[in-house]
């Protein structure tokens, strides 16, 4: 764990890194899409969220692909999806970037822990993929940049899922392509805000005035996702109130 062959890819021969390559660059020259394209598509943007949790209802890559229809439809400019089968439901079905991440494990690093996993989320479609920057311990033993340093040579975009004013210095540090509130008030290094970390949001936008910064994270109302903008935001990020009906339908039946 974390010896040699980690921090070559893990394990996985050079010639098939190359393949990947090729491959990746391939598809993205067919869709005639590039990294700045996907990255600029999204800005001043609704990104939509589609994703189910295990057990629940929706949890079927044909549903979350109608749900991601539905949302394009709507005027969503992005899709934020997880899990193989749902990125590669998805990128089938829309034009837009589609957000990629992989969620594997219940607590520490676990939203695309291992560059094994984010490497399976570019190769299942994803144009941006979206990995934990906590200076938690990750799996694989890799330091968030030798993962960012390893996916920027094969080309992928990487976008960093911030709790904290110190990941996102750590993310920039490290050449992350965008930057995101998405963790705050899970980690534990910040409260979780009743919506979005405004005051989060503000200290990287002015830290970091040449990095796309998005707010992810209990923007639950058009009002919100109004400010949002209005502070300068590059995109935004919406799900629960979107595409969670069990959780929208609880809070009008709180009101009863």
């Amino acid at each position: 764990r974390g010896g040699a062959a980690d921090r070559r890819g893990g394990g996985c021969p050079p010639a098939h890194r190359r393949a990947g390559r090729r491959a990746i660059d391939k598809i993205r020259q067919q869709e005639g899409t590039s990294m700045h394209q996907a990255i600029e598509k999204i800005r001043g943007g609704l990104v939509v969220s589609c994703q189910a949790y295990p057990g629940e209802p929706l949890r079927h890559p044909e549903t979350m692909a109608q749900m991601a229809m539905a949302a394009v439809e709507g005027g969503a400019v992005g899709i934020r999806c997880q899990g193989l089968a749902d990125i590669a439901a998805i990128k089938g079905q829309v034009s837009v970037p589609v957000i990629g991440i992989w969620k594997d494990g219940e607590e520490g690093v676990y939203i695309t822990p291992t560059l094994r996993h984010a490497r399976c989320c570019a190769a299942a479609g994803a144009d941006i993929i979206a990995i934990d920057a906590t200076g938690r311990p990750r799996p694989d033993g890799l330091t968030y940049a030798e993962t960012v340093r390893a996916l920027h040579d094969e080309g992928v975009i990487v976008m960093a899922d911030c709790g904290s004013f110190a990941d996102a210095e750590r993310a920039v540090e490290a050449g992350t392509d965008i930057i995101s509130t998405t963790l705050s008030g899970y980690t534990g290094e910040r409260p979780k805000t009743d919506g979005p970390d405004f005051e989060l949001l503000g200290q990287m936008i002015e830290a970091f005035p040449d990095v796309p910064v998005l707010c992810e994270g209990r923007i639950h109302t058009p009002d919100q996702l109004h400010q949002v903008m209005a502070a300068g935001a590059w995109a935004a990020v919406v799900g629960t109130a979107i595409t969670h009906p069990t959780t929208i339908t609880r809070w009008f039946e709180a009101k009863l």
